[in-house]
């Protein structure tokens, strides 16, 4: 059976019909659209509770299978990418489901960087470094990548050290905690650059978009994606729905539906949902969960997917006013036509507004429902926890339990994606919480490690000639490294054999 195929969102004739490996290293379509699939595999009933004793690696691969065959990744190949991306997990289950007030919470936070992008990202730097063992982009690939906290550390966790990659992650100066920084910043690799933009997420986010849109450069440096925008992600996120809805059916016999709470910012988290639904998974109820930059709650409330201004809270990696893996849901609901959405889109670009009514909008509410949650309503959800249960949320995983309170869907069959741990985000828990619980080991020693990073200012064409410049310096640096380890090789090769001719000339004369 051969593997799904891809197209870009807007239409272009020579982004259709895509392969994985073609789609994971571009990343963005070269008509700026995103790669969706051209169809959607189902799973059975049957199969789905076929695959309940599996380990979380085992059912992961059968997941991620539905998408790609042999013909893209052999299963031997795909197996060993699964369970070494998580074997860096300390949780036996990966991704545990734990209940508290009523509910289940998917704990999203056991990977190297304790966030929910690990599972995705993890995998990621293991299918990039099989494509370039495996003649892909001569080998070469330029990560450049935009991070409103969590991505970043994902990214680079998942990339540090690999063979033929430079990752090049920007960050908005000033808007991300400082442990998540730190997690950035304290990675000595030479291939990772962290990039400080004078700007918000967006700002960045525009950047790798507008870099994508360059052909020469893209091009020049083999550009690649990290961001939500690479199918991977999306696809590899899809796997905890499948481990989470077996996990509450295995407690609960007689649910037989799950509903999901998914704290939203650039939508590809709650998006794998969706595509799980689609391709056959019990899901009842989509719940987007947003805070004070909540353009995705306006649109499934009121049909107005209207830009606004960023607004800084304390759930950072939700402070996103444009939901970059929303296009794809748009594309759906416009029936897959890229004529229809490429117009949405150019309205959107050149307005910053989309606004449906009736059907279109009817059809969106039956897909997902929504819910807003503002800084005294997140910090009053994390004391309450923490006062009734014991149990620590982090702002981002306050905001979806607090949605499910306002819309009445606190039952044995909702789950609340815990997409971080608390321990990253203190200052903002500390307001809920004093005195907070002990941080984990691997994010206090952050404070006492070395850190390294650039500035830049708000323009695509500074960071594009740092991208360059970075990879000239790490090629230049490790070119030279290796001279001198040859030079000393040959150092070494030339004393033993010195060494050796001194030897045999010193038994040759005891002989004599």
């Amino acid at each position: 059976m051969a593997s799904i195929t891809y197209s870009s969102t807007r239409g272009c004739e020579t982004q259709k019909n895509m392969s994985f490996r073609e789609v994971v290293m571009s990343g963005l379509a070269h008509d700026r659209g995103l790669f969706v699939p051209d169809s959607f595999p189902t799973v059975s009933m049957e199969e789905l509770e076929s695959w309940r004793s599996l380990s979380y690696a085992d059912l992961a691969v059968e997941v991620i299978s539905k998408f790609v065959q042999d013909d893209q990744v052999p299963r031997k190949k795909l197996e060993d990418i699964v369970k070494r991306s998580c074997a860096s997990f300390r949780h036996k289950d990966v991704t545990p489901v734990v209940e508290e007030g009523g509910h289940n919470i998917l704990e999203l936070f056991h990977g190297p960087t304790f966030a929910f992008k690990d599972v995705a990202l993890q995998m990621l730097g293991n299918f990039f470094e099989y494509f370039l063992e495996t003649g892909s982009n001569g080998g070469r690939l330029a990560v450049l990548g935009a991070t409103s906290g969590d991505t970043g550390s994902a990214a680079i966790y998942g990339l540090r050290g690999k063979k033929g990659v430079d990752c090049v992650i920007l960050f908005p100066h000033g808007r991300v905690s400082e442990i998540q920084e730190r997690q950035m910043t304290t990675v000595p690799d030479s291939n990772i650059h962290c990039v400080a933009v004078e700007g918000t997420f967006d700002d960045c986010q525009d950047i790798v978009k507008a870099s994508f849109a360059n052909k020469d450069f893209r091009e020049r440096v083999k550009l690649g994606a990290v961001n939500s925008i690479n199918w991977c992600r999306v696809l590899a996120q899809t796997t905890y729905y499948y481990w989470s809805y077996l996990r509450v059916t295995d407690k609960h016999k007689d649910v037989e539906t799950v509903n999901y709470s998914v704290p939203t910012g650039n939508f590809g988290d709650i998006l794998a949902g969706y595509y799980s639904k689609r391709m056959g998974l019990p899901v009842g109820k989509l719940i987007v969960a947003t805070n004070e930059n909540d353009i995705l709650h306006r649109f499934f409330s009121k049909g107005e997917y209207h830009r606004y201004d960023i607004a800084e809270t304390i759930s950072p990696s939700m402070d996103i006013c444009v939901s970059s893996n929303f296009e794809r849901y748009l594309y759906h609901l416009a029936g897959d036509d890229p004529t229809t959405l490429a117009s949405w889109m150019e309205a959107f670009e050149a307005t910053g507004k989309i606004t449906l009514t009736g059907k279109k909008l009817e059809e969106a509410r039956k897909d997902f429902l929504s819910a807003r949650a503002d800084t005294a309503m997140t910090l009053q959800t994390i004391k309450d926890y923490y006062d009734k249960y014991n149990y620590m949320l982090c702002p981002h995983s306050a905001v979806g339990v607090n949605a499910i309170h306002q819309l009445g869907e606190v039952n044995k069959a909702t789950v609340c994606l815990a997409t971080a741990h608390d321990a990253k985000f203190p200052d903002a828990c500390k307001r809920a919480v004093d005195p907070l619980p002990s941080p984990p080991s691997q994010l206090s020693k952050l404070f006492s490690m070395k850190t390294r990073s650039s500035r830049c200012p708000n323009d695509a064409s500074v960071v594009q000639a740092f991208v360059e410049k970075s990879i000239e310096e790490r090629i230049a640096k490790e070119s030279a490294a290796g001279t001198r380890n040859l030079q000393r090789k040959k150092t070494l090769l030339s004393v033993g054999v010195v060494a050796g001719i001194a030897i045999f000339a010193f038994q040759f004369s005891k002989r004599r």
